[in-house]
């Protein structure tokens, strides 16, 4: 063998030796789990679950670090410039992923090139709701109410150029109702103002709305999934209410990009073993999902494919990037 073929075989084991030492040892230290959401949300919720359950098997704790502010934009951009060291992921959803380029015309990071899938961990659908003091039961008897009002009705998102958002304007333009958006910074802060009839209506996720409906503070008039959601097994879809709408968010987590392949592999692959358990799968309904899993790379293709469909709806929505 001769010395330049010794000298790159060397190399490689070296550089084998150091991913395999890089694998073993991760992690170390503490890792950050940025919620780029208030408290109180899906994003919130689930992501201090997962701490709390990775903790235990990946030996080091997890923190969870709420980022909000500009429908996630504040999070994503805080960790696009962390160390791409296996320390830092985020939890993100379709809303940041998928709709935020499309909605504004200035972005602080590129969902593609700045980021690496980990997992999609769940799909989340919305649940439109009103307070009962409206006595309202249908999305037909809430566009008959609007219709009433025409002009003068609000309805609320968790953020500008969310899902929420887009669903609320999909219905607003279908109906032609005028209603005014008001975003919120978060989905619990607007599930909060619609229970207090401060605002009659929102399309929002089943982590914040669940507890309200559940207690009666909360009318459900149609979800987004394209199937009853299990828990709320006598609400319509909004197919079944007779809007041939059917777009499903969903959840994931994802690191910076460079960061160590094996690193990503490992923490996909602890977090599809703890969502694909009857306990994981029945905690994650509990909190407005409905389990998958995925691989780094289905979750790849998950956005490559799902991204153009909301890009899609944000037009038919008639959203104005801004």
């Amino acid at each position: 063998m001769s010395k330049k073929s010794v000298a790159a075989l060397a190399g490689a084991l070296i550089l084998f030796a150091g991913s395999a030492f890089a694998q073993a040892a991760w992690p170390n230290k503490p890792i950050k789990l940025v919620a780029p959401y208030p408290p109180g949300g899906q994003t919130d919720v689930v992501s201090r679950y997962f701490a709390e359950k990775l903790s235990g098997v990946l030996g080091q704790q997890v923190i969870v670090d709420n980022k909000p502010g500009a429908n996630g934009m504040v999070g994503m951009e805080i960790v696009k410039n962390v160390p791409a060291d296996g320390y830092t992921f985020v939890y993100v959803n379709s809303s940041m992923m998928c709709i935020n380029p499309y909605v504004y015309k200035k972005m602080p990071y590129d969902g593609f090139k700045d980021f690496m899938p980990v997992t999609q961990h769940g799909l989340a659908p919305l649940a439109m709701v009103v307070p009962p003091s409206l006595g309202l039961k249908t999305v037909k008897d809430f566009v008959a109410w609007a219709n009433e009002r025409k002009g003068k009705v609000n309805f609320a998102s968790f953020g500008n150029g969310s899902s929420s958002h887009i669903w609320g304007e999909m219905l607003n333009q279908a109906e032609k109702l005028d209603m005014t958006h008001v975003p919120y910074k978060g989905a619990g802060p607007a599930v909060q103002d619609v229970v207090a009839g401060h605002i009659p209506m929102t399309i929002q996720d089943l982590a914040a709305s669940g507890g309200a409906i559940n207690g009666g503070k909360l009318t459900p008039l149609a979800v987004t999934s394209a199937q009853r959601w299990p828990r709320l097994p006598n609400v319509p879809t909004f197919e079944e209410a007779g809007y041939k709408i059917n777009l499903t968010g969903w959840n994931a987590i994802m690191a910076p990009a460079g960061t160590p392949k094996e690193i990503v592999e490992r923490l996909s692959a602890e977090i599809r073993k703890l969502v694909q358990t009857p306990e994981g799968k029945e905690k994650l309904l509990d909190m407005g999902l409905i389990a998958t899993g995925t691989t780094p790379a289905e979750m790849g293709e998950i956005m490559r494919t799902g991204c153009a469909a909301w890009g899609d709806a944000v037009k038919r929505a008639g959203v104005e990037p801004e």
